[in-house]
């Protein structure tokens, strides 16, 4: 071989060196990826008010597809809706904000949720997506939603996932569905499945990424599914790394079905608890701080935080994490 071929060989090998480091180089480890999925809860039917979009710009989100002026793989500010256009506020929402208020400054928050409403959980299981797809969205609002992915939502959250690698680390995955069919242990074998398989396709860990899996609307809010919470609670015992989110106390919408906007925003937040508590995050709510270590806010009965209290029930979380409500008449 000529001298000129070999120098040539270790210039071309040295580049390729350089373009690879520069590319693991430029994944943020402070950059936290969340995966979300499920059904009409996860995709969100809360109305979404003035002060939900106001998001602070650490907190992004990808859509896995091109749709409605969003495009496919494009990081950009999580301002709800964060599915889809035609979708309202969901429990990933006020989950990135909890989040950034128990991380560093420095870091960022990015989620990707591919849920479809009234899906079954076979919707996302690898081997039985496409026959069940193929029998269930009969109507045209179901086969819209269903085309929306290309027929495979699992997929595409695969896809988009994976292009989120090159930017940030996927922490763990967000789970609410079983309205539709979490009412025996063949679900539970069902997500674990799922599970498996996007840790397989990702390379990832379990330890790593957990699963964190909310309850429907509770029979405390007379919920129509709240059945289902039996079942979605028998998760942990499969899966070493799930955790069950606590609905009880979440707000209903008037359908006892879906999620109110307060709903939301709380089941969001707790969702947002628990990640921090695993990442080894103390928060507020798990550990108050020392007096004068943090900052009084103001809540309003919606969950939503006010410059100042206005008439009507708020709720103060004082400097050192303790919460109580005061009404101004």
């Amino acid at each position: 071989m000529k001298k000129g071929t070999i120098l040539k060989g270790v210039i071309l090998g040295m580049m390729g060196m350089a373009v690879s480091t520069k590319a693991v180089a430029e994944v943020d480890p402070n950059f936290y990826i969340y995966l979300c999925i499920g059904q009409s809860n996860m995709e969100g039917q809360g109305q979404i008010y003035a002060a939900d979009k106001e998001v602070d710009e650490r907190f992004l989100m990808m859509s896995p597809i091109n749709y409605g002026g969003r495009e496919m793989g494009v990081w950009e500010t999580a301002v709800p809706p964060i599915c889809r256009y035609d979708t309202g506020l969901c429990p990933a929402d006020y989950f990135g904000r909890q989040l950034l208020e128990g991380l560093p400054q420095e870091a960022r928050v990015g989620v990707i949720n591919v849920s479809i409403a009234g899906c079954g959980i076979d919707t996302f299981h690898p081997e039985n997506y496409a026959s069940y797809l193929k029998s269930w969205a009969v109507e045209s609002w179901q086969t819209s939603r269903v085309k929306a992915y290309d027929s495979n939502p699992l997929g595409k959250l695969i896809d988009a996932a994976k292009l989120a690698q090159e930017s940030g680390v996927i922490r763990g995955i967000l789970l609410h569905q079983g309205e539709t069919d979490a009412y025996s242990d063949q679900w539970v074998t069902k997500v674990q499945r799922i599970y498996e398989y996007i840790l397989e396709e990702l390379g990832l860990n379990a330890e790593d990424v957990p699963l964190l899996a909310g309850e429907v609307v509770g029979a405390d809010q007379n919920g129509q599914c709240a059945g289902a919470n039996t079942t979605i609670n028998k998760l942990p015992r499969k899966i070493s790394t799930a955790y069950v989110i606590s609905s009880k106390g979440c707000k209903a919408g008037s359908d006892n079905l879906h999620f109110s906007s307060a709903g939301y925003r709380e089941l969001g937040r707790r969702y947002g608890t628990k990640a921090l508590e695993l990442l080894g995050v103390e928060t507020a709510i798990s550990q108050p701080k020392p007096e004068g270590s943090g900052e009084r806010s103001i809540y309003g009965a919606d969950g939503l935080r006010l410059k100042q209290a206005q008439r009507g029930l708020n709720i103060i979380r004082e400097k050192d994490g303790s919460v109580r409500k005061v009404i101004v008449k």
